[in-house]
């Protein structure tokens, strides 16, 4: 028997995700520990014991292990990150403090966009004192216009030395153009500073922009010793285990990759865990018939937003991240800090729900490990949604009165209202929150909801589902069999994915063409991102043909922001140049009303982008399961909190198809419970995804 896996570290619980070979899966889930790395050897050991095999035998029988893991996000967030210096052109060590006009309000939601007290509390990646300015200058056009001074370089490269730095950002002006200078800096830095992580700009962010090509560079060199020591790590304990696979990351923009391909460039998998839930959740909607999807998952700490349409999840090229931007292409995520362990609190006598969180130690109150403060999950268990017996499939027990004690205390004495009506308003202020971000993931941008499918991912998304689905006037939604691991279940069914990006910058007036010089030009960046991606693609395995997208970022000329244009072809030529600018109109009024499209003002083509995926077959996942087992019934608040209503419990771990429940009832797998609400049915596919259909 050999086994396919998946694993995410998430802020509260690890999970993993097995498929064995006989297509048979099953979930496990760990708290998360201080090093990461415990939380995922403990829950490969929970899955080799439920196999009845060592740790040694199981991982012996691995065939695919893909991983995502929120460490270097959280690394960068708490300012836990590697100790960086930079080093920059004479005259711009000042950029990472000037930023944009909106660095202190970058990642901000609208509430703390507003508080004053929040502005200039983020400071830059690197500290200025640590940003070291070297003699040397290259235009525009990539003309050398002031020579590297390598005496005045090396005296600044040794003043590190007495610094403690672990890492090492190389960015100089225009270094997207003409890398020369970049190339011998990072030979010199190796040479007074050996062992040190570098990184580059021009081959990290090669896109016109100083901030943000600056803030990346910095981003993944701060980011380089630290996921470099946890992903080899994890490696080498797996191997010594006898594990013969490699480990496959999960990437930002939804592939995976192993670990060995992104050494130099962790920044590529910062937002793994939120993009491993989406993959998932394109590959559930791929099983059930569905390319239109709205993914949503409630975990511990975090509500993450995500949209495909067509089968594609909508990318952006830029993420905010403790006040940096950092140019990654990626999966467009959205989140809030609303999850199971969300802290509910009094303040100036109005009830208030995240973003802090409880985390997994100690966690919400009714974990029994020292939590006093009322958390979501607390309210969710005195409302009757969970089973204090059965908390993921019965490895946890819930302390049902430590829940009540919390809410009573901290908002139920405050309000003056009953402990269930606090918990009721608890979870009506968190339903509002996250319903919030879900129309702006899509009314906002121009997409009615009711044209999706709202996949309920997380432990607690098919709890909260129902709820939604209402708000967002849906017929219904889907709680996939693996929901409570969908990011796990992601890692360990996407194909390998690599992106490669090229500055190819031409201003084109109005009324005015492309010369035959700027088609050139964008057509041998074009062939470069091609090769790279080709080469880290055949380097990291496929079991099939690779596959490549291009794309090049367009934007009217003057303006601030671009779109990213699809176009095929090996050469960019007036044809293709004609296609994408008529391309770009539409799409450009689709997002911001019809006549906002200006042609006459002329247009910057800024940089092809290729995209590559190479085949890697998810093993063949069984379709035969078991019949829901009745477990009685208990009292569950539905939309009164005065009035409980007697709901049928099942339980299951993987439905036979064709199941079915009518509500009111929940439906406990381990690890999830999914609330069927009065006058809505659920029904099984032969996936074990559960279909519910709300009352009209």
């Amino acid at each position: 028997m050999g086994f396919f896996i998946g694993t995410d570290v998430g802020g509260t619980f690890t999970d993993l995700w097995i498929s064995a070979d006989d297509g048979e899966t099953r979930v496990f889930k760990s708290p998360t520990t201080n090093d990461i790395l415990g939380g995922v050897i403990d829950a490969i050991g929970l899955a080799a014991e439920a196999y009845g095999l060592s740790f040694e035998q199981f991982c012996a029988k691995i065939e695919r292990f893909g991983h995502g893991t929120t460490v270097g996000l959280n690394a960068l967030l708490t300012g836990n990150a590697a100790r960086t210096a930079i080093v920059t052109t004479r005259g711009f060590g000042d950029t990472l403090v000037i930023g944009r006009l909106k660095r202190q309000t970058s990642g901000m939601n609208e509430l703390e966009r507003t508080d004053a007290y929040l502005r200039n509390r983020v400071p830059p990646l690197v500290p200025r004192d640590l940003v070291f300015e070297i003699d040397e200058r290259i235009d525009v056009k990539g003309n050398v216009i002031k020579p590297l001074d390598e005496a005045q370089a090396r005296t600044e490269i040794r003043k590190l030395k007495d610094r403690g730095i672990e890492a090492v950002a190389i960015c100089t002006l225009w270094a997207t153009h003409n890398p020369v200078h970049e190339k011998r800096l990072r030979e010199m830095v190796v040479e007074e500073l050996p062992g040190v992580f570098i990184s580059v700009s021009h081959e990290i962010s090669p896109g016109v922009g100083e901030y943000a090509r600056m803030s990346t560079t910095a981003g993944n060199a701060a980011l380089g010793p630290l996921a470099g020591r946890y992903l080899s790590s994890l490696e080498a304990k797996l191997h010594d285990a006898g594990m013969k696979v490699p480990v496959l990351m999960m990437t930002c923009a939804g592939g995976v990759l192993p670990t060995a391909v992104l050494n130099d460039r962790p920044a590529f998998a910062l937002f793994s865990g939120p993009a491993g839930g989406v993959m998932g959740s394109r590959a559930t909607g791929a099983q059930a018939g569905f390319d239109n999807i709205v993914t949503m998952d409630i975990g511990g700490t975090s509500f993450d937003v995500g949209v495909i349409v067509s089968g594609k999840p909508i990318m952006r090229s830029e993420i905010s991240v403790a006040g940096a931007d950092i140019r990654v292409h990626s999966i467009d995520v959205e989140s809030i800090g609303a999850g199971g362990g969300s802290i509910a609190y009094v303040e100036f006598g109005e009830l208030r729900v995240g973003p802090r969180s409880a985390g997994a130690n100690p966690g919400p109150a009714c974990y029994g490990r020292g939590g006093t403060r009322p958390t979501a999950t607390d309210a969710d268990l005195v409302l009757g949604v969970l089973d204090p017996d059965n908390f993921i499939g019965g490895r946890m027990t819930l302390d049902v009165d430590a829940a009540r004690r919390a809410i009573e205390e901290h908002v139920a004495k405050p309000l003056g209202i009953s402990v269930t009506e606090a918990a009721w308003a608890i979870r009506q202020i968190l339903d509002s929150r996250m319903a919030d971000l879900l129309r702006r993931m899509t009314i906002e941008r121009g997409y009615d909801p009711r044209d999706f499918t709202l996949l309920a991912n997380g432990g607690a998304g098919p709890s909260h589902a129902w709820v939604l689905g209402e708000e967002l006037g849906l017929e219904g939604f889907i709680v996939p069999a693996a929901a409570t691991a969908e990011s796990a279940y992601g890692t360990g069914n996407s194909d390998l994915g690599f992106t490669a990006e090229r500055p190819s910058y031409a201003r084109i007036s109005p009324g005015a063409v492309p010369v035959d010089a700027q088609l050139a030009h964008v057509t041998a960046a074009l062939n470069s991102a091609v090769d790279e991606v080709r080469t880290n693609l055949a380097l990291a395995g496929p079991k099939g043909d690779i596959g490549i997208e291009t794309f090049i970022a367009i934007k009217f000329r003057g303006q601030t922001n671009h779109l990213d244009i699809p176009f095929t072809g090996e050469r960019f030529t007036m044809e293709t140049f004609y296609g994408v600018t008529a391309t770009f109109e539409k799409q450009y009024e689709a997002l911001f009303g019809r006549g906002a499209a200006f042609s006459n003002a002329g247009y910057e083509l800024i940089s092809v982008r290729a995209m590559g995926t190479g085949s890697l077959p998810p093993p063949a996942l069984a379709t035969k399961g078991e019949r829901f087992e009745p477990r009685g019934t208990r009292p569950v608040v539905f939309r009164d909190a005065k009035q409980a209503v007697d709901t049928a419990i099942y339980r299951t771990s993987f439905p036979n198809e064709g199941e079915s429940a009518e509500g009111p009832a929940i439906i406990e797998f381990p690890g999830q419970s999914v609330v069927v609400p009065p006058g809505a049915t659920a029904r099984a596919d032969r996936f074990g995804n559960i279909h519910v259909r709300l009352a009209s």
